[in-house]
This record gives structure tokens, sequence and C-alpha cells, in this order.
């Protein structure tokens, strides 16, 4: 027999539970996070009605954006297993609601029609205060350069650059997607999701700049929650303190994002030495990245 699928989905935007429900009901365990609620369903209760009852018990606890797997306790095995595609609510059972953290066929991969480059507040005043400025300046222009190469939008922000001025000037910003003053520490703005959802099956992110523990690591976190993968350039991000550096890379790798460098991003990106645009990523490389002292507190 041919195993079930497990049943993925996306949430619809309806909290409501459909009514005139058929006489006679089972108690079912509904759990989500570190939450647990009994709660009747009708007999022969399937699929779409569970997550309707979901969404009316913890509809302001789920993150919309997100994509979950329904899964069903089985006494047999002693755990949760997925939850199969034409399931029936036939007895008393508990299920629960458990989110993604990444699309599962993901897996790191780099592939330049679902890749967005985002470049995060590389600006003037922060250049004495960042350590190892110029190198991560030197990083984020080649892969810039590469962005441009093998044409993966780029979206750009700066932080009050009333304040804390424009983007640098050895940043080539010609051919940028998007360019966005911001107060927020996060890149996630509603003009970078519109931007975003103007571009078709974008399932990665390449993210670098500065300050690594505030908006690097913000914007990490809640590109995440919307279920997009997200490659870090180690090479090209840094802070004003080397300790708020490396404990804020070592939490964003184990919540799964991935750590990377700056040449393995370019060369995953075209995969192949027979890809048309090797030669001119492989001249951006030529000279390796600059061994600074960011290399020791990665």
């Amino acid at each position: 027999m041919a195993a079930a699928e497990p049943a993925v989905l996306a949430l619809p935007n309806s909290g409501g539970v459909g009514a005139g429900a058929p006489s006679g009901t089972v108690p079912v365990l509904f759990c989500f996070s570190v939450f647990a609620r009994p709660l009747s369903v009708p007999h022969g209760a399937g699929y779409e009605l569970l997550i309707q009852k979901f969404l009316s018990l913890y509809g302001d606890q789920i993150d919309m954006h997100r994509k979950f797997v329904v899964q069903l306790f089985a006494e047999e095995w002693g755990q949760y297993v997925d939850l199969p595609k034409g399931f029936a609510v036939s007895e008393r059972c508990k299920v629960r609601l458990v989110p993604l953290q990444i699309q599962l066929t993901t897996l790191g991969n780099l592939t330049p029609s679902s890749t967005v480059f985002f470049c995060c507040d590389m600006q003037e005043r922060f250049r004495p205060a960042i350590k190892y400025f110029g190198d991560i300046i030197s990083v984020g222009q080649r892969l810039l350069q590469g962005a441009r190469i093998l044409g993966i939008p780029v979206i750009v922000t700066e932080q009050y650059p009333k304040g804390l001025g424009s983007t640098v000037q050895e940043i080539d910003l010609t051919g940028v997607k998007l360019v966005l003053p911001k107060t927020k520490f996060s890149m996630v703005l509603p003009e970078v999701e519109a931007a975003l959802a103007e571009i078709p099956g974008v399932r990665s992110v390449v993210l670098f700049g500065v300050e690594t523990h505030v908006c690097i690591q913000q914007t990490a976190l809640e590109l995440v929650g919307r279920g997009v993968e997200v490659h870090i350039v180690a090479d090209a991000t840094s802070s004003r303190s080397m300790m708020d550096r490396m404990f804020a890379l070592e939490r964003l790798a184990r919540t799964g994002i991935i750590v990377t460098t700056s040449e393995a991003v370019l060369l995953q990106l075209v995969a192949d030495k027979d890809h048309p645009k090797f030669k001119e990523i492989q001249n951006l490389i030529k000279a390796s990245a600059p061994e600074s002292g960011l290399l020791s507190k990665v």
C-alpha cells in the first residue's frame, strides 16, 4: 500500500467555523504550541473542519504567513504522525498543528530564479563604529556585482538615512529593485513584502549588512517566520561588538538559518562550470574575500 501524503497546508484567511454539523459528535483534543483544548466535532469531520477548529481556538496566535502540518497522535507508535489525506474523525483522538520552519524541499539550495538579495543598512555613519566595515563593504559590493550578472533582484534598506546617511558610495546600487528608508530594525516592511510578492517563486533570501545582532537578526527571524529560507553571508555582516556578532550568528544557525560565505553563495548560484555566467562569477572571486578579524569570530 502506498504511504499517504502528509497534509501540508497554507492557512486560509478566515477564522470561522462551519455551521450545520450533523448529529453525533466526537471529542477531539486540539494541541498547538504549549496549549491543548478539548472540543467536540461532528462524526466524520475531515481535514477542512479540523483546520477551522484550530483557527477558532488559536487564530490570534497563528502566523497566517506560515505553512503547517496537521498530525494525529497514534497510540500504536506512542507519538504523533502526519495526518493522511482523506482522514475523517471516527473516534476520540488528539491532533496538533505544527508550524514548518522552512519549505522542506529547499534544504539550503540556491537558484537564481528563486533567490533575492537583501542588503541591510550599509551606511556612511556606521563606517567608524562597525568592526571591519571596509571588509564587509568590499564583500557586499562583490555580492551585488554577482546579483547583476545573474539577474537576481536586490532590495536595499537604509536605517534612518536623515541621521545616518545614505548607503556608502563604494556600494554600487545600479539596477537594484528597491532602496527603502526605514526606522524599524527589520527589513521586512510592507513595501518589501509587496516587492517580494511581485517576484514569482521567491524561496530564498541572501542577507548581508549591519548590524548582525540587530537588523540582520530581526530580518532573518521574520523571513523564516514567513516560510522563506535565509542565507546570512558571514563575511559581509558585522556589528560594533564582535561578541554581539558571534552570539547572533550562533543563535541564528541554531534556528535553521544558513550561515555561509560570499564565495559559497555565488558558486552555488551558478552550480556548474558550464553555466553561461560562470566565467564572470569566477572573475569576481579570483581574489579571495578579506580574511579579516571576522574569520575567528563566526
